[in-house]
């Protein structure tokens, strides 16, 4: 049974940083593609960062130099560090696995969802 948990989410004011956690189980992490995505009220679910399996990564343009993604293999944990937050950063925060394709910035081909973490950034 594939399990993501997501933590770190919370409120901050714009300027601050928050690092987001995904912990992973019962999937293997280290050979897996995985990515952030968020969804703020009213709109799509948007693709932030991925990470291969080497360990190359990508990021949007709308987070860019602001998040960075990275994982710990020894603790088998994916993580988003985010400085720099703005309003328009407030959402729901989610870690997927399992892509179609590796890589992807598709929501629909992740198979495996964590429940979400929210982040609140106030002007």
């Amino acid at each position: 049974q594939v399990q993501l948990v997501e933590s770190g989410g919370g409120s901050v004011q714009a300027g601050g940083s928050l690092r987001l956690s995904c912990a992973a189980s019962g999937y293997s992490y280290t050979f897996g593609c995985m990515g952030w995505f968020r969804q703020a009220p009213g709109e799509e679910r948007e693709g932030l960062a991925t990470l291969t399996s080497l360990g190359a990564t990508a990021s949007a343009d709308s987070v860019k130099g602001r998040f960075t993604i990275s994982k710990d293999n020894t603790k088998n944990t994916l993580y988003l560090q985010m400085n720099s937050l703005k309003p328009e950063d407030t959402a729901m925060y989610y870690c997927a696995a399992d892509p179609d394709i590796c890589g992807s910035w598709t929501p629909a081909s992740y198979r495996r969802w964590g429940q979400g973490t929210q982040v609140t950034v106030s002007s």
